[in-house]
């Protein structure tokens, strides 16, 4: 009797079922491009190619959205969730060679206990 080797290949994915694949092993959530600091978020973004006019920033709560406008060289558009609320009269943005400060201040919690009079 001849044995032949036998050797196992594996099948091809299309270039969805790879894309899913890396997705399904990446980490859930990755990681923040922010930094912090005692009463602020400090996020860095690069946005090479984009005018200060292009660039819209929306703070609702603890989610800031950051998203180009639709005449941008480059498009972006990201949503990113804080740990804490964010202050949008005390946070300041600021973009200088294609990198996009942002300085997002913490918002102070603040008590909305009542106290109630025994009777």
């Amino acid at each position: 009797m001849l044995f032949a080797p036998v050797t196992y290949r594996r099948p091809t994915l299309h270039a969805f079922e790879r894309f899913l694949d890396e997705v399904m092993r990446a980490p859930a959530q990755p990681g923040l491009p922010a930094s912090q600091v005692e009463k602020a978020y400090e996020l860095s973004l690069d946005m090479p190619g984009v005018s200060r006019e292009q660039v819209k920033i929306d703070i609702e709560g603890a989610v800031v959205r950051i998203e180009t406008l639709p005449e941008a060289k480059r498009q972006y558009r990201g949503a990113y969730e804080m740990p804490q609320e964010i202050d949008p009269q005390s946070s300041s943005a600021k973009l200088e060679n294609g990198v996009l400060s942002l300085t997002l201040a913490k918002l102070q919690p603040v008590s909305k206990a009542h106290s109630l009079m025994v009777g």
